[in-house]
């Protein structure tokens, strides 16, 4: 499958869903966001929102520090 990840095309295995690109980006449960396509996902509707071949997503994880 073929995606637009940050503004880079990758090749990933096939993701159903958004939840699945956060798993198989190992994405931490607090400190990150998707958005699919000019739109932020809530986190509770990653499990149901469908991924297609050419999707483009922003991810975004929060770094603290100071």
């Amino acid at each position: 499958m073929r995606l637009c990840i940050n503004g880079e095309i990758r090749e990933t295995p096939v993701l159903s869903t958004v939840a699945d690109l956060a798993a198989w980006l190992d994405l931490p449960t607090f400190g990150s966001a998707i958005e699919l396509n000019g739109e932020v996902i809530r986190r509770a509707q990653h499990p149901t929102t469908a991924l297609r071949e050419g999707d483009r997503l922003e991810v975004i994880r929060l770094v603290g520090g100071g």
